[in-house]
């Protein structure tokens, strides 16, 4: 299996060389930019990536598994990304996640989202679906399937 970005996502790859300092800069855009396009980010997209950026490649591997919210591997299911942490529990994420477990998805526990405010809250993708019950949590799995 290999890697190439896209002509679109190549295009997009010289404007970001223009605006960071140097191409090691890219390392984080190039990450989202590889798991965007193919849904995760294989060891193929790291390699060019790591071509890209004159990064090693264990480099760019160290830097995408720090980050939870980059996935190594393609999901099988849709992914929702939960919110664990105490503001999302006191608001009735565990209900949330109960619900959850009843539905056809791969749910990930994970630390906080940033969104204490409108809590709890989950994530599928790049988007947060805040202030969840369990029927918002049907609405919006409907909508996406």
């Amino acid at each position: 299996m290999s890697f190439t970005f896209s002509d679109e996502n190549l295009k997009q790859i010289e404007e970001l060389k223009k605006r960071y300092p140097s191409v090691e800069a890219l390392n984080l855009p190039l990450l989202w930019m590889a798991q965007y396009q193919d849904g995760f980010i294989s060891l193929d997209a790291i390699d060019e990536i790591s071509k890209i950026t004159t990064i090693p490649p264990m480099e760019v591997y160290r830097v995408a598994t720090f980050y939870t919210m980059f996935k190594l591997e393609k999901p099988k299911k849709l992914l929702v990304s939960v919110c664990k942490t105490l503001s999302c529990k006191l608001c009735g994420s565990d209900e949330i996640l109960e619900h959850l477990k009843t539905k056809d998805v791969e749910i990930e526990h994970v630390e906080c989202l940033g969104s204490c405010g409108t809590s709890p809250v989950m994530q599928i993708e790049d988007i947060y679906y805040e202030e969840l019950t369990p029927t918002k949590v049907d609405e919006i799995l409907k909508e996406l399937s």
